[in-house]
């Protein structure tokens, strides 16, 4: 992997939520340049959301696509576009999930390689059961040490997701699989909240 594009340290996921059908998703630098295009499928029974270098859709990059059908509990594969081959995978903890949202983060050969968990639990009851105006916040932990940080910002229109890998000062994470984490967070976890 030596795509500059998932060189930086720090970007912003922005959902376009007043989209019809399907998903949009912009990654950016924070000083706003645009590094990858997300476009998630419509009408599908499994999740299906592609990566791309730009807008135009000519250079796909990464697909991350559900195992199964509609599944409370369910797995997304990570796969690199141009190879085929498998980066990791993303699996929701299903029940668990309910109270306070979080996710295994596994390589490719699916052993657990890290966990991304919900801020903090109190909040997270406050989201589910009185109002979804507070902004989630997540952290993941790669290999047994901080990997990454997500913080949603609060807007009605336009879902914003940033993250932060400055806690993996090691660069041990595929810069990859964290982005898939962090377009998955929107595009799942995003239905609920503010």
């Amino acid at each position: 992997m030596n795509d500059d594009r998932f060189g930086f340290d720090r970007y912003l996921i922005r959902r376009k939520t007043l989209r019809l059908f399907g998903g949009e998703f912009r990654v950016l630098t924070l000083d706003g340049m645009q590094v990858l295009y997300a476009d998630m499928k419509a009408f599908r029974l499994k999740e299906d959301i592609r990566l791309y270098t730009d807008d135009s859709k000519t250079d796909e990059v990464l697909t991350i696509k559900a195992r199964q059908i509609i599944d409370f509990a369910a797995a997304y594969d990570v796969t690199e576009s141009a190879t085929g081959r498998k980066l990791g995978a993303l699996k929701r903890k299903g029940w668990k999930s309910l109270l306070r949202d979080e996710w295994i983060l596994m390589d490719e050969e699916d052993r657990e390689v890290g966990v991304i968990q919900e801020d903090s639990a109190a909040l997270a009851l406050v989201r589910r059961f009185l109002t979804n105006w507070i902004p989630q916040g997540f952290h993941m932990e790669y290999e047994g040490a901080p990997a990454a940080r997500f913080k949603q910002h609060f807007n009605p229109f336009v879902l914003k997701l940033e993250v932060d890998f400055t806690p993996d000062f090691a660069h041990k994470l595929d810069r990859r699989l964290g982005l898939a984490a962090g377009i998955l967070l929107c595009a799942i976890e995003g239905r609920q909240g503010g």
